[in-house]
């Protein structure tokens, strides 16, 4: 980054020109030199897009990084290299968030019926209709009343969350509501396979009684092998480092307000997502042809 603006900074504040190119061991003949010299073309163009990455990088709620800010540049017809838009965010000091590692909340029932994983990590959106394979997983959220337990629904076609409930315990309950969120919203036809991990509420028999009275198909991830279910996974460490891990949550309710306002908001229908060809959920299942229930609603 340029010592100008500093030193430019440092003169409005009323100090002496001699003192800050001292301290920045700048010649004081070279900076009255480049203030009197017209910025080149190359500046002026660095800064016009330096100022519509600061924008970008605002609207992503400082979530993205070069790749995505590259992106949503390309979608708007600017032309530039990732190197350059990497270049002009560590100059203004911005960058993506990155992600933790998880605290583990899969409990396998050692006395449950074994299940065939249908998925067998098949998670290509471009082989999958709307409304085809749902997966779902539970992960926690810290609040200062206690541990919160979230467990989402993901469309596997357009990495939509299509159902999501927050509670303060992890029992059977808590998956069926998140499913009975997302029947309600999409309408799904009988046959749907639903993948999920073999924790204990998912192989119960509640649970497995919600999916067979709406006649869809259970999967089964592979003993201890998280990336049999990779995309629900995915997205918990996504939600974390861009939501939970830069904001208070006071009470579960505040939680389940918070997931709420970012996955309707933010994360279905702005984020861009690499394996959708950096679409969001709802672009992508707008291109889609028409699909049974309320797959492609907005």
């Amino acid at each position: 980054m340029t010592v100008y603006p500093f030193i430019e900074a440092e003169k409005a504040a009323g100090q002496r020109v001699e003192r800050a190119c001292a301290l920045l061991e700048v010649s004081r003949s070279a900076y009255y030199q480049r203030r009197t010299r017209q910025p080149s073309a190359r500046v002026r163009a660095d800064e016009t897009l330096a100022k519509r990455i600061l924008a970008i990088h605002k609207a992503s709620r400082g979530t993205y990084g070069a790749p995505r800010v590259l992106a949503q540049l390309q979608r708007e017809g600017l032309r530039c290299s990732k190197k350059r838009v990497a270049r002009l965010m560590v100059t203004w000091g911005l960058a993506g968030r990155q992600k933790r590692q998880s605290k583990r909340t899969t409990v396998a029932d050692p006395a449950a019926e074994a299940g065939p994983d249908l998925v067998q990590r098949q998670f290509s959106a471009r082989e999958l209709a709307p409304n085809q394979v749902w997966v779902g997983d539970i992960s926690y959220l810290r609040t200062w009343e206690g541990w919160a337990y979230l467990a989402t629904v993901i469309d596997l076609a357009s990495r939509r969350v299509v159902g999501f409930a927050v509670a303060d315990h992890m029992r059977a309950s808590l998956v069926c509501d998140a499913l009975e969120m997302a029947v309600g919203v999409r309408q799904p036809e009988p046959g749907l396979i639903f993948h999920s991990d073999r924790g204990s509420q998912y192989t119960s028999n509640v649970y497995r009684e919600v999916l067979a009275g709406h006649g869809f198909r259970q999967s089964l991830s592979r003993p201890r092998q998280c990336w049999d279910n990779a995309v629900a996974e995915s997205f918990f460490a996504t939600l974390k480092v861009e939501l939970i891990y830069r904001q208070p949550l006071p009470t579960r309710a505040a939680a389940r307000h918070a997931v709420f306002e970012y996955v309707e908001l933010f994360y279905n229908r702005k984020r861009l997502h690499s394996s959708l060809g950096y679409r969001s959920p709802a672009e992508y299942e707008a291109t889609l042809p028409a699909t049974t229930g309320a797959a492609s609603a907005a």
